[in-house]
C-alpha cells in the first residue's frame, strides 16, 4: 500500500482480530458544515445540531478507545466539517497521548488554511482525506453546491501534500459523474495523493435524490478500478465490497466480459495515463459495515457505519468496545449470516455486500446487496 497511511492500515489489518476490535472508528464530530453537498449522508447544516457530545463527553469517548487493546483503532475525525468542532485540538491531543492514531476528513472551506494544516500536523495528524467528486468544475461544484470549489479542492490537496500529510482523495461515484472517473484518477496521480477511495452511492440523507449505477455498471466500474490501482496509488472502495472479488479474479487472471461502461472508462484511462505498468495496489481486506468499521455520530449514537443508520447504543451510556464485540447485529455481520444471494455466495467473508445498501433497499441490514451483479456458484 502507498505511503505511511497504507503502511499504517496494512499493519493493523494484518494482525487485528476483527471480532474483538475494529480497524477504523469514524467519529462524526459535528454536523456543522459550510457546504451543502447533494449526496451528504449527514444532512449537514451551517451550525452544530442539538445534542452533540459535549467537550467532556468527547474526551471520555476518545479515552474509551484504549478498551479495544493493542493496537488501538484508527480514529477518523469527520463531520459535517471536523474543523467546525470546538475543542478539536484537545480531542486530537488526547487521542495521540493515548497512542490512538488520528486521521482527518475536513471540508474544503476557508477554515482549511495553511496555518491550520501546520497546527494539525504538529498535533500528530498525518493522514487527511479530501473529497473530489468530479474532474471538472461543473460536475464537482454541481455536487458540492459551491462555486469555485473545484479549484480550491485541487489546491487543498496540493497544500496538504506540501505540509507533509498523506492525502486520500474520496470520490462518490454516481450516474452524474461516472464517466469522469478516469480524469479523476489522473488528478489523483498528478497531485501526488497516496490513496483513492471510491464510494458507491447509497441512497441515504441527501443522497436519496441521486442516481445509483445498476449492478452491471458497478461491475464495470470495479474492473476499471482494478486497472486504476496499477498506476501507483492505493484504490479502496466504500459500500462496494464486490471490488475485492473482482481484484481476486483479476489477480488470478480470470477472463471477464467487458461491458460498455468498462470499455469507455478503460480506454479513457489508458489515453490519459498510458498503459499501466505497476503491480496492483487494490485494497482487499475483508472489512465491511460493522466488521472492522464502526461509527459514532455527533450525538454519540453507535451504528455499524455512517451509511447504515441502525442505532446499536450510545457512547454516553455504553462502552464502544462492548457494543462492537457483543451486539447481536454486529456478530451476525461478522459471521456473514446473510440472506439471499449474499448468504449463498462463496465470497461472503471477503465481500459480504454493502450492509448499508441492503438496509436502504429492504430495511434488513442482513439482506442481499441489490447492487451486485454476481450470481453465486451455490445458487
Amino acid at each position: 500500500m502507498a505511503g505511511r497511511a497504507g503502511a499504517l492500515l496494512q499493519g493493523r489489518s494484518s494482525r487485528v482480530d476483527l471480532d474483538r476490535r475494529p480497524i477504523l472508528v469514524f467519529w462524526e464530530t459535528t454536523r456543522a458544515c459550510l457546504l451543502a453537498c447533494r449526496h451528504c449522508r449527514a444532512d449537514a447544516q451551517t451550525v452544530a445540531g442539538p445534542g452533540e457530545l459535549t467537550h467532556a463527553e468527547a474526551l471520555e469517548f476518545v479515552d474509551s478507545l484504549v478498551d479495544f487493546g493493542h493496537p488501538p483503532p484508527i480514529l477518523v475525525v469527520t463531520g459535517g466539517d471536523a474543523l467546525m468542532r470546538p475543542g478539536l485540538d484537545d480531542v486530537i491531543g488526547r487521542a495521540r497521548a493515548a497512542g490512538v492514531p488520528v486521521a482527518l476528513a475536513p471540508s474544503v472551506t476557508s477554515l482549511l488554511t495553511d496555518e491550520r494544516m501546520a497546527e494539525l500536523y504538529e498535533l500528530g495528524v498525518r493522514v487527511a482525506s479530501i473529497s473530489l467528486d468530479g474532474a471538472t468544475a461543473e460536475t464537482h461544484e454541481g455536487i458540492r453546491g459551491v462555486s469555485g470549489h473545484f479549484a480550491r479542492t485541487i489546491d487543498a490537496i496540493e497544500r496538504l501534500r506540501r505540509h507533509g500529510f498523506v492525502v486520500q482523495v474520496n470520490t462518490a461515484v454516481m450516474r452524474e459523474n461516472v464517466t469522469e472517473l478516469p480524469a479523476v484518477a489522473r488528478i489523483v496521480r498528478e497531485t501526488g495523493a497516496s490513496i483513492w477511495e471510491v464510494f458507491f452511492l447509497v441512497r441515504v440523507g441527501r443522497g436519496s435524490g441521486m442516481t445509483e449505477l445498476d449492478p452491471d455498471e458497478n461491475e464495470d466500474v470495479c474492473q476499471f478500478l482494478y486497472d486504476a490501482s496499477r498506476y501507483g496509488f492505493v484504490v479502496r472502495t466504500v459500500e462496494c465490497p464486490m471490488f475485492r472479488r473482482v481484484v481476486v479474479w483479476r489477480e488470478e487472471g480470470r477472463p471477464f466480459t467487458p461491458g460498455p461502461l468498462y470499455r469507455t472508462l478503460a480506454s479513457s484511462l489508458e489515453r490519459s495515463l498510458g498503459r499501466p505498468s505497476r503491480a496492483s495496489r487494490a485494497h482487499t481486506k475483508g472489512t465491511r459495515d460493522g466488521k472492522g468499521i464502526v461509527f459514532v455520530s455527533a450525538t454519540g449514537e453507535i451504528t455499524p457505519a455512517g451509511f447504515l443508520p441502525v442505532t446499536l447504543g450510545n457512547v454516553r451510556t455504553s462502552r464502544l468496545a462492548d457494543v462492537y464485540r457483543e451486539h447481536p447485529l454486529l456478530r451476525d455481520i461478522r459471521a456473514a449470516r446473510f440472506s439471499g444471494r449474499c448468504g449463498e455466495c462463496e465470497y461472503r467473508q471477503l465481500c459480504g455486500g454493502s450492509r448499508a445498501r441492503a438496509f436502504a433497499a429492504s430495511g434488513n441490514p442482513l439482506a442481499a446487496d441489490p447492487a451486485c451483479a454476481y450470481v453465486p456458484a451455490a445458487s
